[in-house]
């Protein structure tokens, strides 16, 4: 597997430090950065692997993490050099733990901006050979998403979609490697994995395969008066991979672009039945909701019919949000995000026991802004949850929170303290 050099920023000293070929770069102040728990060790309750102003970034976000093989946890975000925009000098970043989220290792770049923009973090624990597979996007620096909505990028300048492989626990990943011709349609603009982790199946004729939903914005058609910007062009689709990630192709395509339900950011899970669940961000649809879900029966080739709203999520605002089909005996769909309909504030989980046809809420993490999140399964007994968080704005820091999943089950809804 190639490997690569990384520059990285000493920020505080004003320096450049270029790392040996094969190892991750760790960035100067990264180890210093939430490796206190609250609670014991051994019976850690939450962490906080990012903090805003720490590592040599202004601000992280796009939060997605995944459990190996081995039982480390890799809690990647993207790494935003000069502030919170989602473009200019950002990289993908990742921090590991091997006590199950209590403590956290040194921060590594895993992709370098270099002065442009890689994100959407979309990572997957490939079951055939317990490599960790990441898929990312990219665009230049210099252009944002509403130029790149208008047409107004190259495609040099414009999303492009790359995939990376660790053989060693996420200690060190291959250099990027670009599959955007495999990916991306030509008539489409905009593009983005997940974010949050990919899906790899258990079950089915095509077990095995890995599965990463992502989101696209089509261009309008020739003479419409449109510019692209409008939220009809936005639509969901998957890639897929039947060989650990060497070759991809294109699953899935929701393009009606007819504006009533916009189907955007994406995650996905694999139901008991085998079924694919794929949940989505509705980007100002006209429809009431702000959830979209549907079903695949062909392992992310097709869905089952178009994305329509969820109505019992409705409490969750214009976010992204993650899924995650539990293990063990309950075997239930978790879904997380906010929940005040009016803004990003108080994280939840909501637990589904019907495949996803309905949701109740079960527990509030905290009554603090809040954004982005991904979940993660520890064992049968504790689901984590990696989340964007904060007192006066929800990006201040990527936290973690530990959860029994015995507290899930409780009748009605509940608060941590």
């Amino acid at each position: 597997m190639a490997r690569f050099s990384l520059r990285h920023r000493m920020s505080a000293l004003g320096l450049a430090v270029v790392a040996t070929v094969g190892v991750a770069v760790a960035r100067s102040g990264a180890d210093e950065m939430g490796d206190k728990a609250r609670g014991s060790k051994r019976g850690c309750t939450m962490s906080i692997p990012y903090r805003a102003g720490s590592g040599g970034y202004a601000s992280y976000r796009i939060p997605a993490v995944v459990r190996t093989r081995a039982g480390t946890l890799l809690a990647f975000a993207e790494g935003r050099v000069g502030g919170r925009a989602d473009s200019g000098d950002i990289d993908v970043v990742v921090r590991r733990s091997r006590d199950e989220g209590c403590t956290w290792g040194p921060l590594h770049v895993v992709a370098a901006g270099r002065g442009d923009t890689r994100g959407n973090p979309a990572p997957v624990v490939d079951p055939r050979t317990g490599d960790i597979v990441l898929v990312t996007s990219y665009n230049s620096g210099e252009v944002t998403e509403a130029q790149i909505l208008r047409g107004e990028a190259t495609d040099e300048e414009s999303r492009r979609v790359f995939v990376q492989t660790s053989q060693d626990e996420g200690r060190s990943f291959s250099e990027l490697r670009e599959i955007t011709s495999a990916a991306k349609r030509a008539n489409w603009r905009w593009y983005a994995t997940g974010p949050g982790h990919a899906v790899a199946l258990t079950r089915g004729e095509h077990a095995g395969r890995l599965v990463v939903p992502a989101n696209h914005s089509a261009a309008p058609s020739a003479g419409s008066g449109d510019t692209g910007q409008e939220p009809k062009y936005y639509g969901a689709h998957a890639i897929y991979s039947d060989d650990s990630g060497r070759s991809w192709h294109l699953g899935f395509v929701d393009d009606a672009y007819e504006g009533a339900v916009n189907a955007n950011e994406s995650a996905a899970a694999q139901l008991p039945d085998g079924r694919l669940y794929f949940s989505a961000r509705d980007q100002r649809g006209t429809n009431p909701g702000n959830r979209l879900d549907t079903y695949s029966d062909d392992d992310g080739a097709s869905i089952e019919r178009p994305y329509a709203v969820q109505p019992t999520l409705s409490d969750v605002p214009m976010v992204q949000g993650s899924v995650l089909q539990l293990n063990g005996a309950r075997g239930e769909l978790l879904f997380s995000g906010p929940s005040v309909p009016s803004g990003r504030v108080a994280m939840a989980l909501w637990c589904s026991a019907d495949g996803g046809r309905s949701f109740r809420k079960v527990l509030t993490l905290s009554s603090r802004k809040a954004g982005y999140s991904d979940l993660v399964q520890l064992d049968d007994r504790t689901v984590g949850i990696l989340y964007e968080t904060g007192d006066d704005g929800p990006y201040e820091e990527i936290a973690f929170h530990r959860i029994p999943v015995r507290s899930l089950g409780e009748k009605g809804a509940r608060s941590l303290p």
